[in-house]
């Protein structure tokens, strides 16, 4: 590079040339950088799974409260046939069904009127605010089944099959009983099966 000519307090012009970083310096610089990555990074990872867990557990907790509206307005829980989509596009009359099925429970306010003895249909929704059913932060479909096979107190079974989209792994995430539990929106338990 060209060096360019200043003068010193004595008058004589010297000569200072500006050159880049060396190779050395370079290295230096990538190394200090690789290190701060490979300590940061695997928290920052490990913060997403967190974070794509607790995500999973407040959508199960909102599909429970959807649920809790749909079964109010229905006299019934959706069937395992209508799934989750029960709760953003009425049910056809074919599938509707017609005595209510929620364990012996009324789920009618006090006076309100069902239409169920007339064969029309209560549905008030759309339940969730949504054009469809949301998928769980790993694309996967969330299961539903009601008649609940895992569930005990009357309310459907919902599902995420976790980070590894298999089933009956210990990182499937569900609406009923497990080691760690936490109270979802709707009152009932969304855990982390392990």
């Amino acid at each position: 590079m060209q060096g360019f000519e200043t003068e010193t307090k004595k008058g004589t012009p010297r000569k200072i040339s500006r050159g880049g970083f060396t190779l050395v310096e370079l290295l230096i610089v990538m190394a200090i950088l690789v290190l701060l990555v490979s300590m940061v990074g695997p928290r920052l990872l490990g913060s997403k799974a967190k974070a794509d867990i607790s995500a999973v557990k407040t959508q199960i907790g909102m599909f429970q409260a959807a649920l809790e509206r749909y079964a109010i307005d229905m006299n019934t829980f959706p069937s395992k046939e209508q799934g989750l989509q029960a709760l953003i596009t009425e049910p056809s009359a074919d599938s509707l069904g017609g005595e209510g099925d929620l364990g012996g429970e009324d789920v009618a306010l006090e006076g309100e009127e069902g239409d169920s003895e007339t064969g029309g249909s209560n549905w008030d929704g759309p339940y969730l605010k949504a054009d469809r059913v949301p998928k769980d932060p790993w694309g996967n479909s969330y299961g539903y089944e009601f008649p609940a096979t895992h569930n005990k107190q009357g309310i459907p079974d919902i599902w995420s099959f976790g980070p590894d989209g298999q089933e009956n792994t210990e990182d499937d995430i569900t609406s009923w009983g497990g080691s760690n539990t936490s109270t979802g929106d709707a009152g009932g338990d969304v855990s982390e099966d392990e």
